[in-house]
């Protein structure tokens, strides 16, 4: 059961694992030989059910008529990784991730009866994609290209890349004082590591508008340390990331 303010059910998850069952570990054993030619192996699948804790209001499917679906799946989504997010702290897994729509095997929406939804099925459902657009070739080769580069030492990753990822997944999951912690130092980082490209194209002026950046938002990071922030502080951290963003795709431009 998960409950939001005041202790009030929003949602019940019901996570299972089906197909293959996890090799047991042998005891006394950390390595065994393994066959010149192993098949494949055969791997479990888990499945996440999240089921609101609002009933619908006559439970047929005539509820689906009209629904936003693609909005549905990327709210359901989005309750599931905050999940994942309190379970990573829970267990101290730094390894720990949530879940990019991508990585699902299938994503449905649908209604169905306590016990049919309590066990991954349904009366009525619908197969979801989100952000099912055809993308340009351009888009799915230029991170094949980047990372070819990188591997064969003709571009290199920046400290602030890595930061700024992390505080782009706190924004999009609404975790506000840790974005504002994680931007302020990514906006940090951005500003020494850039300074190498001075000179070249306009990597000047953005840096220069990400060290206007930055005193917003050591202002919200300051502010995060006590509370949260405030509509205006939240806006301002959206903007400042996406300047930060824009200015480590010019930089990129610049590398190849």
């Amino acid at each position: 059961m998960i409950r939001g303010h005041a202790g009030e059910p929003t949602h019940v998850l019901v996570v299972a694992t089906l197909g293959a069952e996890r090799r047991r570990r042998r005891r006394g054993r950390s390595a065994r030989r393994a066959s010149a030619e192993p098949a494949p192996t055969a791997v479990a699948v888990g499945r996440a059910t999240l089921i609101d804790a609002r009933p619908l209001v006559n439970g047929s499917a005539a509820e689906l008529k009209g629904a936003d679906f693609e909005a549905e799946a990327v709210a359901g989504l989005a309750v599931i990784n905050s999940v994942l997010q309190r379970q990573r702290i829970a267990s101290a897994d730094p390894n720990a991730h949530g879940i990019a729509p991508s990585q699902a095997l299938v994503i449905r929406v649908g209604i169905g009866a306590g016990e049919e939804v309590a066990s991954g099925r349904w009366s009525s459902a619908v197969e979801v994609t989100i952000g099912g657009g055809r993308r340009k070739r351009e888009a799915i080769l230029s991170p094949q290209e980047r990372l070819a580069a990188v591997l064969s030492g003709r571009d290199v990753i920046l400290a602030c890349e890595e930061l700024a990822l992390r505080a782009r997944a706190d924004i999009n999951a609404g975790r506000w004082r840790e974005a504002a912690l994680q931007l302020e130092s990514a906006l940090t980082a951005a500003i020494a590591e850039l300074a190498s490209w001075a000179g070249q194209g306009d990597i000047d002026e953005r840096i220069e508008l990400l060290v206007s950046a930055a005193g917003s938002t050591t202002d919200a990071a300051q502010t995060a340390l006590i509370g949260g922030l405030s509509a205006e502080q939240i806006a301002a951290l959206e903007q400042s990331l996406e300047r930060l963003e824009a200015a480590l795709r010019a930089r990129t431009a610049i590398a190849r």
